[in-house]
């Protein structure tokens, strides 16, 4: 079984490139087959869920075509089925996009319920919602979510809770469906306003994204489309939180610094030095770091997908932090392995209270999810001795060569599947 095995100590120093924003490149992947023309997207992450999502949307009957590493070439007019009925599908929560590329573009979808990381309820209740206010009607048949429509009519849709999901999805489905859809409360997150770009270029008529009102006027169909998507503000933040961790020096490069004002906020507040470049930011990270108070707020607060890593970094800094996570209700599951390395937190409900230590210690510990995954190993790279951490099939679905990354700013880690690596690594380290 794979797992990573690092020494702790070395301070993470140097530049990194971030890859391609995951969570907008499986919006894009699946609104990509709404076109029977060519589509290519570039700056696609090689990682897990991204090469489950190509594979399932060949199994539809599309043609994918890697143009290499990092750019696909997506023909759809092939597709055959509007049934997604694939034993990958089930791994990743992207499964449901599938429900609006499909009912927008053949009035006619059926689509597993979606898996992925158990970090807590998801419903899909204000998916389904917006679906049916554009006239179809839904069913949960066998396990999967079955739709239809004879025409999609576009409708004044008020989400009643911020789901960057239910606006992604709403938004492909009303791209095509008759007349002007409003969808209020809607998500503002930056792979929200990717996605809404990506759609644009294949000619829909979407105008407000990124505000929490989007106006759709529907078309009657897209075209093809090249399209680059964003820089991952989650991938970039575990590297800001990682100089942060190890007292380093890390300038994440290839990135929007606006995506990524709420994590510099708290890393300022905490004591590091953040000093932000056209497509850059570097972090400083500093001998004495002090204690903050944070909460998960949808965009532009801070994001839940950074509270792990955020939560290791103050479980270093002096005095006592609070972390209100106000998303799931599932998200401290890390907390065990941690408090195992040394940190001192004590979970209450949605709140975590963090009494910041002086280091952590090596330990073996296991990834719950892809978040806390990428925070144990930050953890690990600050404490002494010998870390692994297991479980990092989570790791592998979100960041695209995460070990090698980090071994080029100077940690010393690597990727093992024996306990016989174990041992040599130990010995090769000392």
């Amino acid at each position: 079984m794979n797992r990573y095995i690092m020494k702790g100590g070395n301070p993470l120093v140097g530049e990194v490139q971030i890859s391609g924003a995951k969570n907008a490149a499986l919006g894009i992947l699946a609104a990509s087959i709404m076109t029977d023309e060519n589509v290519i997207i570039e700056n696609l992450p090689d990682v897990r869920d991204i090469n489950v999502m190509l594979e399932a949307i060949q199994e539809i009957g599309a043609r994918v075509e890697r143009i290499d590493r990092h750019t696909v070439r997506i023909n759809a007019s092939t597709i055959h089925e509007v049934s997604v009925d694939d034993d990958y599908m089930r791994k990743i929560r992207a499964s449901y996009y599938f429900i609006g590329a499909l009912l927008g573009k053949y009035k006619s979808a059926e689509v597993p319920l979606p898996g992925g990381c158990n970090i807590g309820s998801r419903p899909i209740d204000q998916h389904l919602k917006g679906f049916r206010a554009l006239g179809a009607r839904i069913e949960i048949e066998r396990g999967a979510v079955v739709a239809h429509a004879i025409d999609l009519v576009g409708g004044h849709i008020y989400l009643d809770v911020v789901s960057v999901g239910a606006t992604i999805n709403i938004m492909m489905a009303a791209a095509l469906a008759e007349g002007q859809t409003i969808l209020e409360n809607a998500a503002k997150e930056p792979h929200v306003v990717d996605v809404a770009n990506f759609l644009n270029s294949m000619g829909a008529n979407i105008k407000g994204a990124g505000t929490d009102i989007i106006r759709i006027r529907g078309v009657r169909k897209f075209h093809g489309t090249e399209y680059s998507i964003i820089p991952d503000q989650i991938e970039a933040g575990t590297f800001m939180c990682g100089a942060a961790v190890t007292r380093g020096d890390v300038t994440v490069k290839n990135v929007i610094p606006k995506h990524l004002e709420a994590i510099s906020a708290k890393l300022l507040e905490i004591g590091c030095e953040v000093i932000e470049g056209d497509d850059e930011v570097r972090v400083v990270g500093r001998p004495r770091q002090h204690s903050t108070n944070i909460k998960t707020l949808p965009y532009p607060g801070f994001p839940t997908d950074m509270q792990p890593q955020m939560a290791v970094t103050l479980a270093l800094t002096s005095g006592t932090s609070m972390i209100t996570e106000s998303i799931f209700e599932n998200r401290f599951k890390y907390v065990d392995e941690l408090t195992r390395m040394g940190g001192n937190i004590k979970v209450e409900g949605n709140v975590a209270v963090i009494d910041g230590v002086k280091g952590f210690t090596g330990a073996q510990v296991v990834s719950p999810d892809l978040r806390a995954g990428a925070a144990l190993v930050l953890a690990g790279l600050a404490a002494e001795g010998f870390t692994v951490v297991e479980g990092i099939g989570y790791i592998q679905r979100g960041y695209e060569c995460f070990e090698e990354k980090l071994q080029k700013l100077g940690a010393v880690i690597e990727l093992i599947n024996s306990d016989k690596e174990v041992n040599k690594f130990r010995l090769k380290t000392g």
